[in-house]
């Protein structure tokens, strides 16, 4: 059995595992056999698949005690929406139920009778829709008794002969012909005074009742249908549309896209493993165990999501994400117990070679399940159940991966052993001759003659690769001159990652949910072309019941708006408030509201003047107070932090998604954190050496921060996807850092030089097949177009491939410069390398 380090933890941690190995050398049949049957049993949780999938948007990918949520249900208790009422689009608690398309002129103005002849044509279009025999008019939202409608087509009467000569005022129209607000319905304008002399886009929208859904629905899903078929025959206007389901429906047929790259995956991952492990030899070949140890990390996704699907965990779309990385994870995996077993003796017994095995990988493999799997746990600690469903089903089944290396694939190993030992062919299992014979050709000694080994060591012959690192790439990163380069090199890298970090934004963008080719993309982009100069209307919430009628409350509650309003992201004069209005026309009717029954009793002649008022003050159950009122601000951006005597709080539907900026930051900062001291722990326990310590934080903390930075110049935002990555980094760093600086202070070489190639030599190989395994097992996330999929890939890309330059490039060179402390005496405490010979 291979020597074991001296100390608490890993010395019986080895001879469990080497009893395990002799165990499963023993009897690799029960050990085969078994974990395929729970595989079946709870890869049966497949069934309830689709009652455990819960791709809703919000509750995924917003913060699951966010402000925002607890505003809108404030808004609801006290301004709930009534389909009796007059319908108004600021005053809805949500984004309402509705129908849109943006008109945006091919060359020149939209605003010519050419291009409004096609808009008018296509706004009839959408009305005469009819779905169960219900059209728009059956089931548009009311304003009085007819539809919500367009104010400009109301202005030109519905006449494209007039628009030329209409004079548009912006973003105000107020006129004799019609009135109101139409800085969202007119986009790219161009002024003269206040009138508009151009305009690129013209935005319809059709809004629906609430007490119809299925109606709704189905006649959305009619408008989404039909749209594109009246576009194409449009001559001067290009048409983008949207509905207020088409965010939801687009996430959810997305998903879809994945089962085909996760094939991919699985074949580029045998086939990898496969290569890396082939032998010209027909008897070392290990095709079959290389075939069989991604099978066994299959295996490990099918008994972990199903185990959870049977405990009703949700899962989220993201968490599609898992079975790519888990493939890369589990093969790696299976290259550390591949390699132990060539270093043992072939002509050993099957029981001591596997005892011989797993006592060698032991603490390499744990190190890095258990890194990984803490670093996933602790991901569930974070607001987004989004993230909280990839952390609990990768961490799972990372961990299932782990049982499945130690007890499938190790019986794999073991029987492969037995026909090795036989000295049968590894295709046709017969057995063949050792030695060449005279007069045989050459083909047939590579088809029909193998079991070659080193005689010197008794251990099969090593991998070509492995002499390169010891007799090539190690010499030459050793070099005074390819030092000073690697230093530079590091420079540059670290400059550019604490640049990047600077730059690096915050958010989750919702057009990121469709996929690239999705019809709201454009939707999207014309908004923001067109459409970017106004935001929403904001509601303005007094949450408590105030002396309206008392001149000092009057008086806090306007210095309280005018901050509001101040704001330059504001436009003042497009603000609403019914208290202003009253108080205005108290003065010009000559009512004294100085007193609270004055106040109350003149009320119905405010409503009576702007029927919408009524909406916005809430009266107590006597009729003698007001509990709660609102008013309305025209912004793209408020700052909820002003401070205000009066209780005011501030709201609009897609706040719910704003809320991420508040806790994206603080929460990966503190998952990162907590991941890291989890690491920590775990490489003092299990690699007892106070320099790899100090070698493992310095190389997570470059990478961490290498990765933060350059995916932040590969334009991708700290968000609930790029959160879980982070977090991943820090298990993944540890994969590719403590065992090479380990190797280095640990082996038995005089100079720190010779101490580097050593480690690079026992090292190099297996941190490559790693980084290859990991990344084949993600790069196909490259061709997704869905951003979930692909920010996914490129963070992982960048986790990999800094890692592996760390472990194969920077951290050699460094530890030649700082490592020469390192005394023979401490290395001889400690051991050889032998216990941690392989990544």
């Amino acid at each position: 059995m291979a020597r074991c380090h001296t100390d608490c933890l890993e010395k019986p941690l080895c001879k469990v595992f080497g009893k395990l190995g002799a165990l499963v050398g023993r009897y690799p049949w029960w050990f085969l056999v078994i974990p395929l049957i729970i595989s079946a049993a709870l890869g049966a949780g497949f069934y309830f698949f689709e009652q455990n999938e819960t791709n809703d948007i919000e509750e995924q990918f917003t913060p699951i005690h966010g402000q925002a949520k607890s505003e809108r249900e404030f808004i609801m208790k006290h301004f709930p929406t009534h389909d009796s009422l007059p319908f108004s689009a600021p005053r809805l608690y949500t984004e309402g139920t509705f129908a849109s398309f943006i008109a945006v002129a091919k060359g020149g103005s939209v605003l010519t009778e050419a291009a409004f002849k096609e808009i008018l044509r296509l706004d009839g279009e959408v009305k005469g829709f009819v779905v169960d025999k219900n059209n728009y008019s059956s089931l548009c939202a009311k304003a009085g008794d007819s539809c919500f409608s367009n104010v400009m087509l109301d202005c030109i009467q519905y006449d494209a002969g007039l628009v030329e000569s209409f004079k548009f005022t912006y973003p105000v129209q107020n006129s004799t012909e019609c009135s109101g607000f139409i800085g969202l319905s007119v986009g790219g304008v161009k002024l003269e005074g206040n009138y508009i002399k151009t305009a690129s886009a013209v935005r319809l929208d059709y809004y629906l009742r609430d007490n119809n859904a299925p109606k709704n629905e189905r006649w959305l899903t009619k408008f989404i249908d039909e749209i594109p078929k009246h576009s194409t025959v449009l001559k001067n206007i290009q048409v983008s549309y949207y509905t207020s389901v088409s965010r939801q429906t687009e996430f959810e047929g997305s998903s879809k896209e994945i089962v085909p790259l996760f094939s991919i995956t699985y074949f580029l991952s045998i086939f990898f493993s496969i290569v890396s492990c082939m032998r010209l030899d027909p008897v070392r070949n290990k095709f079959w165990v290389a075939a069989l140890g991604v099978i066994s990390a299959g295996l490990a996704v099918l008994t972990g999501f199903g185990l959870l699907l049977f405990c009703g965990v949700s899962f989220a779309i993201n968490t599609a994400n898992a079975p790519f990385l888990i493939l890369g994870i589990g093969v790696d995996d299976m290259f550390i117990m591949l390699s132990s077993w060539q270093k043992t003796k072939v002509h050993a017994k099957i029981e001591d070679r596997m005892a011989a095995t797993y006592a060698e990988a032991a603490s390499s493999i744990t190190i890095t399940t258990l890194t990984d799997v803490i670093a996933f746990y602790i991901g569930v600690m974070t607001p987004f159940r989004s993230v909280q469903s990839f952390c609990l089903y990768t961490g799972t089944t990372v961990l299932f991966c782990f049982i499945y290396n130690i007890t499938f694939f190790g019986a794999v190993l073991a029987l492969n052993g037995r026909r090795e030992n036989s000295n049968r062919h590894w295709l046709t299992f017969r057995k063949i001759q050792m030695h060449h014979q005279p007069g045989e050709s050459k083909f047939y000694g590579m088809c029909c003659v193998g079991g070659e080994y080193d005689e010197m060591s008794g251990a099969e012959t090593e991998h070509p690769i492995y002499l390169f690192f010891k007799k090539y790439y190690g010499p030459f990163l050793t070099i005074i001159w390819t030092k000073v380069f690697v230093i530079l090199l590091y420079a540059g890298y670290l400059a550019g990652g604490i640049y990047g970090c600077f730059q690096l934004q915050e958010g989750f963008d919702l057009r990121n949910l469709a996929t690239s080719s999705s019809y709201v993309i454009k939707f999207y982009d014309h908004e923001d072309m067109f459409f970017s100069q106004y935001g929403p209307r904001v509601m303005v919430s007094v949450s408590e019941s105030v002396d309206y009628w008392n001149t000092s409350v009057q008086t806090e509650i306007e210095r309280c708006m005018g901050k509001f309003e101040n704001n330059i992201y504001v436009d003042r004069e497009l603000s609403e408030s019914w208290l202003r209005t009253y108080i205005d026309i108290s003065k010009l009717m000559s009512i004294d509201i100085t007193a609270s029954d004055s106040f109350i009793t003149n009320l119905p002649k405010l409503f009576k003047i702007v029927p919408l008022f009524q909406q916005d003050i809430e009266l107590s159950q006597d009729n003698k107070s007001i509990t709660a009122s609102r008013f309305f601000i025209q912004t793209k951006n408020v700052n909820d932090s002003i401070s205000c005597i009066i209780p005011l709080q501030v709201y609009h539907s897609a706040f719910i998604y704003f809320d991420q900026y508040l806790v994206i930051q603080i929460n990966t900062i503190q998952n990162v954190a907590v991941a890291a001291g989890a690491m920590l722990v775990i490489a003092l326990l299990l690699i007892p050496n106070p320099i790899c310590s100090v070698w493992v934080t310095l190389a997570v903390a470059s990478i961490l921060a290498g990765v933060a930075g350059f995916m932040a110049l590969w334009d991708v935002n700290l968000d609930s996807i790029s959160m879980i990555n982070l977090v991943i980094c820090i298990g993944f760093s540890v994969d590719f850092t403590a065992h090479i600086s380990y190797a280095f202070v640990s082996n038995e070489k005089a100079s720190a030089n010779e101490r580097t190639i050593e480690a690079l030599y026992t090292l190099g190989y297996p941190i490559i097949q790693g980084a290859l395994s990991t990344i084949l097992g993600v790069v196909v996330l490259a061709a997704a177009n869905i951003y979930i999929f692909r920010t996914f890939f490129k963070i992982m890309f960048l986790v990999i491939l800094f890692g592996a330059i760390h472990g194969l490039v920077f951290m050699p060179v460094f530890l030649t410069f700082f490592g020469m402390s390192s005394k023979r005496k401490e290395r001889a405490k400690l051991g050889s390398k032998d216990s941690f010979q392989h990544l």
